[in-house]
């Protein structure tokens, strides 16, 4: 079934792992995103949830429009910087001199 979701107040359409929209930068966007192994329903709207929260937009709810949630960060800070030591974080860190 397909999912609409709403972006900079552009509306776009997920089904079968692949999008569709009339804005092409929008549409470009989000095949940057796409996942085309999302094929069931449950799926489709994981996929769809993932990428209006990824750009800060709203997916469709029956007639109405929700706002979706921001997914969680895929790379942290933690997974670079040694504990207790973020300021050393960065991918020149090992030329630091060590104390």
């Amino acid at each position: 079934m397909p999912v609409k979701i709403r972006i900079y107040g552009k509306e776009a359409v997920f089904t079968r792992g692949c999008w569709a929209c009339e804005d092409e930068s929008l549409l470009a966007m989000l095949e940057s995103l796409a996942d085309p192994r999302a094929v069931t329903e449950a799926e489709e709207h994981a996929h769809a949830l993932y990428a209006a929260g990824r750009y800060g937009g709203l997916i469709a709810v029956g007639e109405s429009w929700e706002a979706a949630p921001h997914p969680a960060p895929e790379i942290r800070l933690e997974d670079f910087a040694p504990a207790r030591q973020p300021e050393r974080a960065g991918w020149l860190s090992f030329l630091r001199r060590r104390k």
